[in-house]
């Protein structure tokens, strides 16, 4: 069985026992948050719309953290303009406990 579930603007295809990294959440580790499911199929019965409505995907917090650091470089050539600046992007990995 799986879903898909919405969460950050971003959807994500999940199973029990999953561990993704989301969109930063407000939640400390050991917490147990829930998704909106959009979708699940179960040996090849689709569910979706309304019906996928009363769903919920819960799961739990295990850990904070922030992902690989990119250089964000700018330049205008011949004017002697450079700026230089580093992005790590905060995400939480959340590991999927139950579908109902």
């Amino acid at each position: 069985m799986f879903a898909v579930v919405e969460t950050g603007g971003k959807q994500y295809k999940v199973q029990v026992g999953d561990i993704i990294d989301v969109e930063k959440l407000n939640a400390n580790a050991g917490d147990k948050v829930e998704f909106k499911v959009l979708l699940t199929s179960d040996e090849g019965k689709v569910v979706s719309g309304k019906a996928a409505e009363k769903l919920v995907c819960s799961a739990e917090v295990i850990a904070q953290g922030k992902g690989e650091k990119i250089v964000v470089f700018k330049y205008k050539p011949k004017k002697n303009v450079r700026r230089k600046q580093g992005h790590r992007q905060p995400f939480t990995r959340v590991k999927i406990l139950e579908i109902k």
